[in-house]
């Protein structure tokens, strides 16, 4: 059957999200690139110190949990708390001269202390301290009078409500009934009573997908442009937030942002924190800036300031110096766009724009000359940023070679090379795969573009939104797409992208066909069991291809289990917070060919043939179980599937493997395209109607083939 590659109209699901960001809205945001964090509340005035002792476990903004302060003993500091020194005009002067684009503050960490005047709780800083000022509105109004940004910290967790979840190892906690009216009530203060919100940068908990939807949907009725973070939970965000002080070092394809602390020990002030060389801090924090622009995203830096409302000397000289190094090189990094190269350089990372390329120098080339392989383009202006000085340019087929003058000395101070271009530049595509007559694009030989998925900070993972090939046709020819998939795919929709033509494709109305195999030939091994194991849900506990039951496994070096398991039933263990079961069966098949087997897994699932990852996702509404219909490509001989089932929020893990599944696939065919001798022609999907930018494929047997 055969069907135009045109678009389709769709009627989306209720739950579908019914506002976004306005492009405006989202294009200011990342424009902004740099920004300031700020972690202060009663914690502040304990400094780290609890009955004279200093308090090394956790972070000091968590001392309440982490010293183990009963909640009233916890909640009379706030009655010596009395920031005298604070000057929210200073404050905002500092992140502005430090080269900030915006302030975003923690209005209610999660002690439940709130540093704005709320008439739900009289934990504030208006009626429970002696300061009697509201210092959320005052450093609102002073971001307003000198051009910065106003964003909000807000805690899903609360200590001292006494209807929220008590303090936990985790943070990761129910929010219950009572507890999120409260939040949602004190949002509506925050977004109604205190001008214009650039983001909401939520934390922890563990919300419902119900829960999160209706946090998202009351945030932008009230401010609709107001961004909001994604550890909301279950993907309800504008923006992901990557864990704490962590650079992703693959691509990323929703908008990002890097929360970033001085020390890593701490957010919240340290009275006795061991702050070293100040040198060594402004490079280290000014580096990390440039790399996560360089990747495209924001970085938010965090400050500390004391009880009394003081801001650490050394945080501010450290961003005072990172200030005046963006005012000669600031152009590298307002509103610039990422690195279109896409692979690592070691002397350091690019920033651009449409017609120029900033070469951040980080390190000294060991022979002075950075190659840029492939680019091409007409330079019309090579020289260093700040001060003009003229660089060396030479371009072959290769690409360009740039040669460094001799005043750039990145071990004095990090350089910006300026590229300028007459009529822009091209770069090579990612991922080129030299056209070939039964080549197959799928998940394994994708270039894939990330970003995070989760229901709560514990059950985050590193999604894939997008796949992406490049083919170079050898010669000019016409072709018929034609996609492969599964009935786990099957009723989905995606926009797929030929040579820049997308169209919204349903796998659905495709051709059912049988698949040529035989199961009854196949020897299926014993079923082993590993576990319960400490884990996340990414990544496998251990070595993933070749391995011998009969033998310990992973980190802990655990024997595995041999079982009287039996394939086509499922089985139950006990569940627990972030942990995982591990199933290990070995296929014997007499040829190569191809299987379909349903996979039955908890809270979250990643499943491998022979090393290779076919099913990665968690389980966004939170169901009994989730069942997963995977294509085993078996070789001739032994093949091991291994999968994971990771635990959360069930105290019990439902786990087996079927192989009673419907041997068969559909194939649906397109509309022809022209190939082109020697012109790329890209190829791209993804899908077609996600409930948030964040949502992952889970397309894991979808294939294209071009006939």
């Amino acid at each position: 059957m055969r069907c135009l590659f045109t678009l389709w109209m769709l009627i989306l699901p209720a739950a579908r999200l019914s506002a976004q960001i306005s492009p405006e809205a989202l294009q200011q945001w990342e424009s902004r690139k740099y920004s300031m964090f700020i972690h202060w509340g009663i914690y502040a005035e304990l400094g780290g110190v609890w009955e004279g002792k200093q308090i090394s476990r956790g972070l000091s903004e968590q001392i309440q949990a982490h010293a183990g302060i009963y909640s009233d003993t916890y909640a009379r500091t706030a009655k010596r708390f009395h920031p005298v020194k604070w000057n929210p005009d200073s404050v905002a002067l500092l992140a502005k001269h430090a080269g900030m684009r915006s302030i975003v503050i923690t209005s209610k960490h999660h002690d439940g202390f709130c540093m704005f005047h709320s008439e739900y709780t009289d934990f504030n800083v208006v009626d429970a301290t002696p300061y009697k000022r509201d210092v959320l509105r005052e450093l609102s109004e002073a971001c307003a009078r000198h051009g910065l940004k106003f964003g909000l910290y807000f805690s899903l967790i609360d200590w001292h409500y006494p209807q929220a979840s008590p303090i936990s190892s985790h943070n990761s906690d129910y929010i219950t009934p009572e507890h999120f009216e409260l939040n949602k009530n004190q949002i509506t203060e925050l977004l109604t009573g205190y001008g214009p919100v650039s983001e909401l940068w939520f934390d922890m908990g563990s919300h419902s997908f119900e829960q999160s939807l209706e946090m998202r949907q009351l945030v932008h009725s009230l401010q609709p442009d107001c961004m909001i973070g994604s550890r909301l939970g279950n993907d309800m965000s504008d923006f992901m937030v990557m864990g704490d002080n962590q650079e992703p070092d693959y691509i990323i394809g929703a908008p990002w942002q890097s929360p970033a602390s001085f020390f890593h020990e701490t957010w919240g002030y340290r009275s006795w924190q061991e702050r070293g060389n100040e040198a060594d801090k402004i490079r280290e924090k000014l580096a990390s800036l440039i790399r996560v622009c360089s990747r495209g995203g924001n970085y938010l830096l965090n400050i500390g300031p004391r009880g009394d409302g003081s801001v650490v000397e050394f945080e501010q000289r450290v961003l005072l110096e990172i200030g005046r190094w963006l005012d000669r090189n600031g152009e590298a990094i307002y509103g610039a766009s990422a690195d279109p190269f896409h692979v690592p350089f070691e002397w350091g990372a690019i920033t651009s724009r449409s017609d120029k390329l900033y070469l951040h120098v980080l390190a000294q080339p060991g022979d002075g000359h950075i190659v840029l392989p492939g680019l091409d383009g007409k330079i019309t202006k090579a020289s260093v940023l700040a001060d003009g000085t003229p660089c060396a340019c030479q371009k072959d087929r290769k690409g360009v070679t740039v040669t460094l003058p001799a005043t750039v000395d990145p071990a004095r101070e990090f350089q910006v090379i300026e590229l300028v271009f007459e009529g822009g530049y091209t770069v090579p595509p990612v991922n080129i795969t030299p056209y070939a007559k039964n080549l197959t694009l799928d998940r394994h030989n994708a270039f894939k573009y990330y970003s995070n998925s989760g229901v709560d900070y514990n059950s985050r993972y590193r999604s894939v939104i997008r796949e992406e090939w490049t083919l170079l046709p050898g010669e000019n020819a016409k072709r018929t797409p034609v996609l492969y998939y599964t009935d786990g795919e099957k009723g989905r929709i995606i926009d797929l992208n030929l040579d820049g033509q997308t169209a919204k494709i349903a796998l659905e109305a495709g051709t059912e066909v049988k698949l040529k195999n035989n199961i009854t030939g196949l020897g299926w091994g014993p079923i082993y069991l590993q576990g319960p194991l400490p884990s996340g849900i990414e990544g496998i506990y251990g070595e993933s291809a070749g391995i011998d039951p009969a033998q310990p496994w992973g980190r802990a070096g655990k024997a595995w289990e041999r079982t009287n398991w039996k394939n086509n039933e499922t089985y139950v263990m006990p569940g627990d917070l972030t942990q995982a079961w591990y199933m290990l069966q070995e296929i014997t098949s007499p040829v190569d060919q191809q299987i379909l087997v349903s996979v039955t897994s908890a809270d979250a699932v990643t499943a491998m043939l022979n090393g290779k990852i076919l099913v990665l996702h968690n389980n966004p509404y939170k169901k009994e179980s989730m069942q997963d219909v995977v294509l085993l490509d078996l070789k001739e001989g032994k093949n091991q599937l291994l999968v994971k089932c990771f635990s959360n929020f069930r105290k019990e893990a439902r786990m087996g493997i079927a192989t009673h599944v419907p041997q068969h696939i559909y194939v649906k065919k397109l509309e022809p395209v022209k190939f082109r001798k020697g012109k790329y022609f890209p190829v791209s999907w993804k899908l077609g109607n996600p409930v948030t930018p964040h949502e992952t494929l889970n397309l894991p047997n979808l294939r294209l083939k071009f006939e």
